[in-house]
């Protein structure tokens, strides 16, 4: 019988400057010249496309230059470009500054079973999404304890891209929009975790790439919606509470004058306001994810979350935790969250 061969994809928008480099290590993980890069861009400039196209490799390669923005949108697009070799499919971010091929080998092996992600320190500062609700949340809905749901590298067995493939043909519009955008991570994982064993391949260093923080409110627009609604639907019953899991963070010194600006656009978002003290974070996200099983639009329970999570995002940053208990206060959010939405089942859901 002939060897799976494997492929990759890999979605940009501007990344001129490390396009090349995660292409050659993609390739080398890939090492097979039977396999194919499919490389879905939306760039404003054509810069990325070629240097892409320039990037010599051994795997085939197959440029989608002009599509249009959002990154799942790339993604959805490549998928139908994939040859059917029943070989697993490696997505790796195109902004990473420190492409390793060996994390992406192990991706690879691990998702030709399944489903495999990357698991990498955070620094304290960023992946506040990650670590305050889709981390927490997904953990206590569905018992998938993934360190990293969003973390952008990942693979996906043949049987995980045939089930993504099937739910976006069924999803309906407006959700289907959140998914074309950064609701993709979310997607991928809760679509593709039922398929086979879900895998978190450990890394040992941080991951070097853009910063996202300039696009919270559009990550949170498009990726709380998703986050809300698959969970919601999970075919399980809530998980009872466990011991706090390890959160892995990488401590840095927050210049001053990027704490001022990171709080000013907070600000913007949400003004400072007392009453949000009144509710704690974990109630809010239970409350946001109960009405979602209660059938209210998760692009509204998402709404009214909003502001509470940018007082939560602004609490974090302000708090004067010491670096080596900012984990342990992670995981203790963590294990609240479990007991608060497991206080809150009596809320069923309406039939």
């Amino acid at each position: 019988m002939t060897p799976k061969s494997a492929a990759a994809i890999l979605p940009s928008r501007n990344e001129p400057a490390t396009i090349a480099v995660v292409t050659a290590a993609v390739d080398a993980a890939l090492n097979d010249p039977r396999a194919v890069i499919i490389h879905a861009d939306s760039s404003d400039h054509p810069t990325t496309s070629k240097r892409f196209t320039a990037t010599p490799t051994h795997a085939r390669k197959i440029s989608l230059p002009n599509l249009p923005r959002g990154k799942g949108a790339q993604i959805l697009e490549a998928l139908a470009h994939l040859p059917d070799t029943g070989g697993p499919v490696l997505i790796a971010d195109t902004d990473t500054r420190n492409p390793d091929p060996d994390v992406y080998r192990d991706l690879l092996v691990h998702g030709e079973r399944g489903f495999a992600i990357a698991d990498y320190p955070r620094f304290w500062d960023e992946a506040n999404f990650t670590s305050h609700m889709a981390r927490p949340l997904i953990a206590a809905t569905t018992g998938l304890d993934v360190p990293q749901p969003l973390a952008g590298d990942l693979a996906l067995s043949a049987l995980a891209i045939r089930a993504v493939r099937a739910a976006v043909n069924t999803m309906n519009a407006q959700l289907r929009l959140a998914v074309d955008g950064y609701g993709i991570d979310a997607f991928l994982l809760l679509t593709a975790a039922p398929t086979g064993r879900l895998t978190s391949v450990p890394v040992q260093t941080p991951k070097t790439h853009a910063a996202s923080f300039p696009h919270l409110q559009q990550i949170y627009d498009q990726a709380v919606p998703v986050l809300l609604a698959l969970t919601a639907d999970w075919p399980h019953r809530l998980v009872p509470g466990a011991s706090a899991p390890p959160y892995r963070l990488a401590h840095r010194t927050l210049e001053p004058h990027r704490r001022a600006a990171m709080l000013a656009t907070l600000d913007a978002f949400a003004p400072l306001d007392p009453r949000y003290d009144a509710c704690s974070w974990s109630v809010a996200v239970a409350d946001a994810w109960h009405s979602v099983r209660n059938e209210a639009a998760p692009h509204e329970a998402a709404h009214g979350l909003w502001p509470h999570y940018v007082h939560r995002v602004r609490t974090w940053l302000t708090a004067a935790t010491p670096p080596n208990e900012r984990a342990a206060q992670l995981a203790a959010a963590h294990t609240r969250l479990f007991g608060v939405l497991t206080a809150h089942s009596t809320r069923s859901r309406i039939s």
